[in-house]
């Protein structure tokens, strides 16, 4: 059974950056879509980027186009997810997911069966 261990996060200044990842246990990803969402109080979960295991497939919200970077990490088995230029806004529980779609880039919350156990992002001014 895939288990996703999520790592990273914290707080961070206006302006700052922050790395978080996600790295399979259980089993791997082989022909998995790994995705990235968030979460803040008072609102919808939220994508934020994905990247197909393949590598040949990633998409981004609009929010994180240009300051995300989604990136696969086949030694450690493992999808990371590199924040830059982090705003307020930005502040949420981020959480990583996976689904078995073989090549399909997914981004709902609906069509990820895997979740990760959250970590919190907080952007202070």
């Amino acid at each position: 059974q895939l288990q996703l261990v999520q790592s990273g996060g914290g707080l961070v200044q206006a302006g700052g950056s922050l790395r978080l990842s996600c790295r399979a246990s259980g089993s791997t990803f082989s022909r998995h879509c790994v995705g990235w969402f968030r979460q803040a109080p008072g609102k919808e979960r939220e994508f934020v980027a994905a990247i197909t295991w393949s590598g040949n497939l990633i998409d981004y919200s609009d929010s994180g186009k240009g300051r995300f970077t989604i990136s696969g990490d086949a030694p450690n088995n493992s999808v990371h997810l590199q924040m830059h230029n982090l705003q307020p806004e930005d502040t949420a529980v981020y959480y990583c997911a996976a689904a078995n779609t073989g090549a399909r880039l997914v981004r709902t919350v609906a069509q990820y069966p895997y979740w990760g156990q959250g970590t919190q992002v907080t952007v202070s001014t």
